[in-house]
């Protein structure tokens, strides 16, 4: 029995809703009729809109075309009236240049002349100014360049004169075993030697010949060398007894040997006595020099007797020939000139200071110069560019050259004339 009302109640809920939607597809149907009909409306509202506008604008097309046709004509009119009254002036214009330049040409051709030669005259001061210049300063440059050349040649005939000297010297020279037999001989040798190899490359102040020492001890050669070094003692006596006995054609192998023993001894001796007497701690520096007038001999030490060398070099003794010596006395005049130049340093100082301002203003002078060379140029050419245009100015005038020209070009042409009769 509870089943049956359910039932109803569904039966007609589906009843409504299908009335329900039966009315919303006829309210839908409605819709797209009602739809269908503005656009139509709409579109036909708007095709007559589209009609009128293009009715509007071939009526205001029309209207403007007239419009344009009456200004252009208008405006054609005004541009020929215009266009006759210009080629009235320009004839009246023309007819009064031409008579006006014939006058203004004299004048013109008068006042060029005197620019052209007062510039003229302007352009041969200061090229002649230049010109003079430079040839003082290819004067100044020819001058050095001679007296380079001079010194030059001095100096190459005075080597050809020590060369002739040396080549002379060597033809003369005797045998040094004969000249160096006498001991006496040898150490008065040996003396001139050293004095004239010290002469000739130190100053005088720089060494002392025959000097004594605070030990009583004198020492035939005394160099004054800055500090740290000080004074170094150099001894020219050297024992050659035992090296001519080695090489005596007379000695054998015995006598050889022996003497050899014996050459090495005498050189150790003599080291040992340098080292003692030349060598004072406070007063002489740490090393002296032992000086071995004869290369051959200088070189027979070193070639074959090594120990030799090193006992000397352990005793602070420097054994040296004159080539040698040469070069110990050119290193210490170095350091000799050193010295004298750090305590010249503040007047070479000033001087590069003094160099230094001369090269800047002759720097300043030079570009000054350069200047007027190339303004001088450019007033020659600017000159030559005006004189050619007013050559090509008088040709057109002459040839009556004045063609009809545009609008744009009219109001020039009468300014140059108001212009042409105010300067005549």
């Amino acid at each position: 029995m509870t089943e049956t009302p359910l039932f109803y109640i569904l039966l007609i809920l589906l009843i409504f809703l299908s009335i329900a939607i039966a009315v919303m597809v006829a309210q839908g149907r409605a819709i797209g009729r009602l739809t269908r009909e503005l656009q139509q409306s709409l579109e036909d509202k708007h095709r007559a809109m589209l009609a009128d506008l293009h009715g509007g604008l071939t009526q205001q097309g029309d209207r403007l075309g007239t419009q344009v046709a009456e200004a252009s004509d208008r405006q054609r009119v005004s541009t020929a009236d215009e266009l006759k009254q210009t080629r009235d002036v320009l004839h009246a214009l023309r007819l009064t240049l031409t008579q006006e330049m014939g006058a203004q040409r004299e004048a013109m051709l008068e006042r060029l002349a005197a620019t052209t030669e007062s510039l003229n005259a302007k352009i041969d001061a200061r090229l002649g100014e230049i010109a003079g210049k430079v040839n003082e300063r290819l004067d100044e440059g020819f001058k050095k360049t001679n007296e380079t050349f001079v010194n030059v040649m001095t100096r190459l005939a005075t080597i050809d004169e020590a060369q002739k000297k040396i080549e002379s010297l060597t033809g003369s020279v005797v045998n040094l075993q004969e000249l160096l037999g006498d001991k006496r001989a040898r150490g008065a040798f040996g003396e001139v030697q050293l004095e004239g190899l010290v002469r000739n490359v130190l100053p005088p102040n720089a060494y002392e010949m025959q000097a004594t020492l605070s030990n009583g001890t004198r020492v035939d050669c005394l160099l004054r060398l800055p500090a740290p070094t000080g004074l170094v003692g150099v001894d020219s006596k050297f024992p050659l007894e035992n090296y001519h006995r080695m090489f005596s054609p007379e000695s054998s192998a015995a006598d050889y040997s022996l003497a050899q023993k014996q050459f090495k001894a005498d050189v150790r001796r003599h080291v040992d006595a340098i080292s003692g007497k030349y060598i004072i701690a406070g007063e002489t520096s740490d090393g002296a020099v032992m000086f071995v007038p004869a290369e051959a001999v200088f070189a027979e030490i070193h070639a074959h007797h090594g120990d030799v060398v090193e006992y000397a070099n352990a005793r602070r003794v420097w054994i040296v020939s004159p080539t040698t010596l040469m070069a110990v006395l050119n290193t210490a005049r170095a350091v000799l000139k050193d010295v004298e130049t750090r305590q010249q340093i503040h007047v070479i100082k000033d001087a590069l200071q003094r160099l230094a301002v001369d090269f800047g203003r002759f720097d300043d002078r030079m570009r000054k110069l350069a200047d007027h060379v190339r303004q001088a140029h450019e007033d020659a050419q600017q000159v030559q560019i005006s004189s050619k245009k007013i050559s090509q100015r008088f040709a057109q005038i002459e040839g009556v050259e004045l063609d009809d020209e545009p609008e744009i070009e009219t109001a020039r042409v009468l300014k140059l004339g108001d212009g042409g009769r105010d300067g005549a």
